[in-house]
């Protein structure tokens, strides 16, 4: 795998192929999700694998975006607030983000690499979703995964240049000071 060619190839699709695959094959996608940091090296991640067609079709209908029930399973990644905010109070709540965003990511990654496609899906009705996969009032459902096969090809997006995002030494300064002669 060429890590740099993954990373600008992936794309979030949203048709998919009636092909269902391997169901071993995502699980080594979910499986890569044990290997984001986490603080304090607590893992507070939790995967449901849906492959259910009726369920996916609620999960859709739930998201209010139809072609999630095209895919052929459904990846729920939830976390399990209390185990990080226990250690780290208030603190908690942003590395419970951004722990699932990393872990998010490996996953993302890992889907391209081994040729399946998805779409983040942030938008859902949680009490919806909870009931339908019977998700305890304590667990947080961060996002919804659907996986499949792309169906056509999906237009890659114009990304931001790099100019536009990057500051150096401070916010808003562009251009890298020149480093420091050294006096013999």
């Amino acid at each position: 795998m060429d890590l740099t060619r993954t990373i600008k190839t992936r794309r979030s699709v949203r048709k998919f192929t009636n092909k269902k695959p391997n169901w071993r094959h995502i699980i080594e996608c979910i499986d890569v999700m044990r290997y984001a940091p986490m603080a304090g090296n607590n893992f507070s991640l939790k995967i449901i694998l849906v492959d259910d067609k009726e369920k996916i079709q609620e999960i859709a209908d739930a998201c209010e975006q139809d072609f999630v029930g095209q895919a052929q399973s459904v990846v729920v990644v939830c976390t399990t607030p209390s185990r990080t905010t226990l250690s780290y109070e208030e603190k908690g709540e942003g590395y419970l983000r951004q722990q699932a965003g990393a872990a998010i990511q490996n996953f993302l990654l890992k889907i391209h690499d081994k040729k399946l496609a998805t779409c983040w899906i942030g938008y859902f009705n949680e009490p919806k979703i909870r009931s339908l996969l019977r998700i305890p009032e304590k667990i947080k459902i961060e996002a919804l995964f659907p996986v499949g096969y792309e169906a056509g090809k999906t237009k890659p997006k114009t990304k931001i240049d790099l100019d536009n995002i990057l500051y150096f030494n401070q916010y808003n300064q562009t251009k890298m000071n020149p480093p420091k002669k050294l006096e013999v």
